[in-house]
């Protein structure tokens, strides 16, 4: 068993060294000539509003922009606020979102209106929590350009502030950063090794349109997985990249905001029951086993503890974090395995932005 820990924290210290040093990350911008269409989707965000307009207004090196904020029925002062500071800023679109229909899921209905009301080649989608640098959307077309791919996901740096955050969402970049060498991935055609996130999207429009829009992935709660899945079987390429110098989110603020968010979500993260038990094994070898063999006497569990250790503190330092974190992981992998088994258990009780999922 012991050596099988060691086995298994040596691949995954091989894929972080990787990553760690061939991530694509946005560096530089250049003005941009074509038409884009910055397409946000907003339920009860009305928290959000100001400095949502106010990261976009900023955006600079655009020459033909246009910001399509599209209300969702929201049930707060959203789309009160949302014309209140858009008054007098051309570019700016508020749109009225339509009932939601049988068999489509909030947020993907919504993209899927502000999609049909676009025509630009190039389409960034922005969740309203998403904070940009004044180069950010400039930055991530230059690099979509660059490197000639079909989409680029920039995964912006998670901010944390109480306990529950800091043991959790450093989890969502090193859960990639160690299990998949993105180089590879963007070249591969198979969607199995796909990584995105909606946060912060860019895709060119005629990648888009050849899989229907948002139709494919009408009721998926993980719409941005299933979608960079999708474009990558219809033989697009694209890639997760380095986003964390030009934008970032607060995704929780609280333990029950976190049991909320992953409810909803991580049940169907893995694909099956099959899968999820899967990722619990992988959590447990990684993030638990090593450090109780350690402690009853095995240096090849300590081992095993370090490298994995050094994973999770590459995957910090990646986006301008001390890594301090990196140590609690253990306790970390304990608090995820719980809510994979919680998300399982709460299928289609879960409420959040007001809708049952």
């Amino acid at each position: 068993m012991d050596s099988v820990l060691a086995i298994l924290a040596g691949l995954i210290l091989f894929i972080s060294l990787i990553n760690f040093v061939s991530i694509r990350t946005p560096r530089s911008s250049s003005v941009i000539t074509e038409k884009i269409s910055v397409i946000v989707p907003l339920r009860n965000e009305s928290e959000n509003i100001v400095e949502l307009i106010e990261t976009l207004r900023n955006q600079k090196h655009l020459s033909d922009v246009e910001f399509l904020l599209l209300d969702d029925n929201s049930e707060d002062d959203t789309l009160t606020l949302l014309h209140q500071h858009t008054s007098g800023l051309s570019n700016f679109h508020v749109l009225t979102g339509s009932a939601l229909p049988q068999g489509w899921i909030g947020k993907t209905w919504a993209l899927q209106q502000l999609f049909e009301s676009t025509s630009s080649e190039i389409i960034v989608c922005v969740d309203a929590d998403v904070r940009l640098e004044p180069d950010a959307i400039s930055c991530a077309v230059t690099l979509l350009k660059s490197s000639q791919l079909d989409f680029v996901s920039p995964y912006p740096a998670q901010l944390a502030y109480t306990w529950s955050e800091k043991l959790i969402q450093p989890l969502l970049q090193w859960s990639w950063m160690s299990t998949v060498i993105l180089r590879f991935a963007e070249k591969s055609s198979s969607a199995s090794m796909v990584v995105a996130n909606g946060q912060f999207f860019i895709v060119r429009r005629t990648a888009l349109a050849q899989v229907g829009g948002y139709e494919l992935v009408c009721n998926k709660v993980l719409d941005d997985v299933e979608l960079a899945r999708a474009l990558v079987k219809q033989g697009s390429h694209g890639c997760v990249a380095n986003g964390a110098a030009i934008a970032s989110t607060r995704m929780y603020s609280s333990w029950s905001q976190i049991k909320a968010g992953y409810g909803k979500s991580l049940h169907a993260a893995f694909g099956s029951v099959f899968g999820s038990a899967l990722a619990i094994g992988f959590l447990f070898l990684t993030g638990i086993a090593p450090l109780f063999a350690g402690i009853t006497g095995s240096y090849l569990a300590w081992y095993a503890y370090a490298a994995v250790t050094l994973t999770r503190a590459m995957s910090s330092i990646k986006t301008g974090k001390n890594g301090l974190d990196a140590f609690l992981h253990p306790i970390s992998s304990a608090l995820l395995i719980y809510l994979i088994i919680y998300s399982w258990l709460m299928r289609g009780k879960v409420q959040w932005k007001g809708r049952t999922l």
